[in-house]
């Protein structure tokens, strides 16, 4: 045995030597490393004493602080919304600031809005029909814009401003040096938008009674984010990517219609002054109950008061702390519950306004998926800080701290599709799941949409499943399929800004979504992914993260290399496609097959000399093993080098694997991913195995490994439960199915 072992020594030595010589006579040319494991330096920021190599703020972190005091008053009878405001700006930088960057939102709706001009248009035929000709093509444009009626300092004097489309520039007197403070005031108001005709994430909806539901949002001027590494955060807002803005305290009074019922951002200051000694009662009774909503103001309630128009009006006045915006909602006609929810003992109220359009399935679920969803992120995250998280129905989606607008409205006699109830359950959780990205952990939306709404997403995912373990979530790996395969020349990778994607929703939310539980369930496991996106959370509570802060934090935390997947799933557009390219399979026989001659051949070695001594594999023909194959226990007295085994030892022969598969994995798809198997047995049997994306590291397109069984396989299964998005099952199994076309099919139901 000994010379044997020599000589196949001597023969791989030999072959090493002379493919050395060969590459050494080709001298091919040198490349830069394109293997899918290296590290992202080229592509990351340096990290700095702002930003460290961990993911965590440095010691030099800053943000900068504005605080509002706002008198906000809603004519309901004109549809305009007037405010002035009081802004105190914290220069908390090391940076002397020329001047400071206000948001005006609503400019977007202005008559000389531009962001009509960049949309691509068709003409719209009048064959289309009358009302989608008019819509196209008669309608009256909206004049929404902000109407500026002043800009000055807080002495009353005059402060130089220049507008540009949304963005405003106030033109500072003099730098603002490091750790000073700004105060000017701002006076202005806007004609609200009907949001169920115009569209938009802000407005009123009018109801054939002839009251309106009003979610009032980005509807004053706001403060952008200033970052002394990146400068202004200061993109033009086109309508879609959404909002990077400040931390800072509130002081807001409300005044609207005196029969109106209001939520807002904020703790309310003066509840005795705008609810009944009832509904006071009742809201200290929702206080204690943890189980089941209490109705602060009923549904019989709310249709009394839309007959009604009081022509008097009352202030609500919230205070906020620490927050990043401010939203409110108020009508006549809405319908209030509440409950309490236990955030590690501290009481936090989930809340519902709803007109009675919304039964019954907002009194169902609204106030209940709130309290869901701030349980499920808290655990995945941080306590939920603040004090309550409000559900309003309105007909979009939309998020704010404490405070989001919610869509799924029942059909006129109060029925509903399971699928619109899944809905609604869904885009409940979406956006009260936005308190904690980005409201809390504050990433620039604008420039990087997929931190706000990818990252929601995949928590969202986890939280629907606890609501709900058969809720169809579409954010699983599985959903995100058809996108991956589809028409490359229309997919972006997910580190693209917002605004010039094609397919934003699987962009943004989907696919992130996918790759988060992906990398949860299937790459790190949930222990390690838990701790190291904890970890992210609250290294980031209250400021404002960067895509390299949540990659650098997730390895950091874990102690895992993860730039192939950040490369692969966020920074390109490749796909996932792993197939079983070949399987040999292998026995055990102590007749010499013609390989082992061939080789002792070369050699010069005589078998006959080692007859009924040596042990050969064979090579099955079709995988299917002869019934003379032998066990590894059918050898043990054929040499003294097994008789010298211990007893024990010579008994473990017996559990020796009789069957060997060699099996070739292929990978046409860019990404590498783990090889996850399903092998089936002879005897029915299933075991599961997986092998690490690392396996692709020295070859990206095919990679081998060897099972030793003692039971012959019958099936190999790639992603027997579509954990790694693969676009193309088809090569995913042996041997290999067959997929009956239809009219096999056919043939066979007329055979049946």
């Amino acid at each position: 045995m000994k010379k044997l072992n020599y000589y196949f020594l001597a023969i791989v030595l030999l072959s090493t030597g002379l493919f050395a010589q060969d590459k050494e006579a080709i001298k091919p040319q040198g490349h830069t490393d394109q293997n899918k494991f290296r590290q992202m330096k080229d592509v990351l920021p340096t990290p700095n004493t702002t930003r460290t190599a961990s993911g965590a703020p440095g010691y030099q972190y800053t943000q900068q602080k504005v605080d509002y005091i706002m008198d906000i008053r809603l004519d309901e009878s004109k549809n305009q919304i007037y405010g002035n405001e009081k802004i105190t700006y914290h220069n908390n930088s090391k940076d002397y600031l020329e001047y400071l960057w206000v948001q005006l939102d609503q400019n977007m709706r202005a008559k000389d809005s531009k962001t009509p001009d960049i949309t691509t248009e068709e003409f719209n035929s009048p064959l289309n029909g009358p009302i989608s000709f008019t819509k196209a093509n008669l309608k009256k444009i909206f004049d929404g814009g902000f109407n500026i009626e002043s800009v000055q300092n807080s002495d009353g004097s005059d402060l130089s401003f220049m507008i540009n489309q949304t963005m405003m520039r106030i033109n500072l007197p003099k730098p603002l040096a490091p750790g000073e403070v700004f105060k000017f005031q701002i006076k202005w108001w806007y004609n609200i938008n009907n949001h169920i005709e115009d569209n938009g994430r802000s407005g009123y909806e009018a109801f054939p009674d002839g009251n309106n539901n009003y979610v009032i949002a980005q509807f004053y001027p706001r403060l952008c984010v200033y970052d002394n590494v990146e400068g202004w955060q200061n993109m033009q807002f086109w309508g879609r990517s959404e909002f990077a803005l400040e931390f800072g305290d509130f002081d807001v009074k409300l005044t609207v219609p005196a029969d109106h019922k209001l939520e807002a951002t904020g703790v309310l200051q003066n509840k005795k002054d705008v609810l009944t000694k009832e509904q006071l009662k009742r809201f200290e009774l929702a206080k204690k109950s943890y189980k089941d909503p209490v109705f602060i103001v009923t549904q019989e309630e709310a249709e009394k008061a839309e007959t009604e128009r009081s022509a008097k009006t009352k202030t609500w006045h919230f205070k906020a702390n620490n927050v990043r915006d401010f939203a409110f909602a108020t009508s006549r006609k809405f319908i209030w519950d509440a409950m309490a929810v236990d955030i590690n003992g501290r009481a936090v109220m989930a809340i519902s306004l709803y007109s009675k359009e919304g039964n019954p399935l907002w009194e169902e679920h609204s106030t209940r998926v709130v309290a869901n969803t701030l349980e499920e992120y808290s655990k995945l995250t941080f306590d939920y800080p603040y004090n309550k998280a409000v559900s309003v129905h309105a007909q979009m989606g939309m998020e704010y701290p404490m405070i989001c607008f919610n869509y799924g409205r029942p059909n006129p006699d109060g029925t509903y599709s399971e699928r619109l109830k899944r809905g609604m359950i869904g885009v409940i959780t979406h956006e009260v799941g936005h308190n904690f990205f980005p409201m809390i952990v504050n990433s620039d939306e604008r420039q990087w949409t997929w931190m706000d709404e990818g990252l929601n997403s995949f928590v969202e995912t986890l939280a629907e499943l606890d609501y709900d373990p058969n809720f169809i979530t579409g954010n699983l790996p599985k959903d995100i399929v058809p996108y991956m395969g589809g028409d490359q020349s229309h997919i972006s990778p997910i580190m693209s800004q917002g605004d010039y994607v094609y397919q934003f929703g699987p962009n943004a939310y989907t696919k992130p979504a996918a790759g988060l539980y992906m990398l949860r369930q299937t790459i790190m496991g949930p222990e390690l992914f838990d701790y190291a996106f904890r970890t992210y959370s609250k290294r980031w509570m209250f400021k404002h993260p960067t895509p390299a802060d949540f990659f650098r934090s997730m390895e950091d935390a874990s102690a895992m290399d993860l730039d192939w997947f950040w490369r692969g799933w966020f920074y390109t557009t490749d796909y996932t496609d792993i197939g079983v390219k070949q399987v040999k399979s292998y026995y055990l026989t102590d007749k010499p097959t013609e390989k082992a001659k061939e080789i002792a051949k070369q050699n010069n070695f005589n078998l006959d000399e080692y007859k009924d001594k040596l042990i050969y594999f064979a090579e099955s023909e079709e995988g299917v093993i002869p019934e003379d194959a032998k066990n590894a226990s059918d050898f043990a007295s054929l040499n003294n080098h097994i008789n010298s085994l211990s007893a024990e030892e010579k008994a473990r022969l017996g559990d020796a694997p009789k069957y060997f598969y060699e099996v070739t994995f292929e990978k046409p798809g860019g990404l590498v991913m783990p090889i996850i198997l399903e092998l089936t047995y002879e005897d029915g049997t299933k075991e599961r195995k997986t092998f690490p994306a690392q396996i692709w590291r020295y070859n990206d397109k095919e990679v081998k490994k060897v099972f030793k069984t003692q039971k012959a396989i019958t099936n190999i299964m790639v992603d027997p439960d579509l954990e790694t998005a693969d676009v193309d099952m088809s090569n995913n199994s042996w041997p290999k199915k067959v997929e009956q076309s239809d009219f096999d099919q056919f043939k066979e139901k007329v055979k049946g």
